[in-house]
């Protein structure tokens, strides 16, 4: 699964759209739990607007794949599946990135 890259700029939009809604989603369903609320989730918020940011890239035409890991990797090598339960697809994304489409 880690290795898996999208097939079409349509699936690779759609996969950092899936991670945007997944992000959304988590940060309410933490607005209602009163432990998590305590947990640092200031990263959430800044991976949700590098998100959205390579989500308008694609959509404006100046995204450019590269080779280097996407600046939002920082983020979630330091988290784990507990704390980012999509974070399968951050690295498929980032893999995507770094590798092009797997056409």
């Amino acid at each position: 699964m880690m290795g898996e890259r999208a097939r079409s700029a349509e699936e690779y939009a759609g996969l950092v759209d899936q991670v945007i809604f997944d992000l959304e989603e988590l940060r309410a369903s933490m607005g209602y739990d009163m432990e998590a609320v305590d947990a640092n989730t200031a990263y959430q918020e800044v991976l949700l607007a590098e998100l959205r940011e390579l989500r308008a890239s694609m959509a404006d035409g100046s995204y450019l794949f590269g080779r280097a890991d996407l600046p939002l990797m920082r983020i979630v090598k330091q988290h784990n599946e507990r704390e980012l339960p999509f974070i399968k697809l951050l690295y498929q994304i980032n893999e995507t990135h770094r590798q092009g489409l797997d056409i």
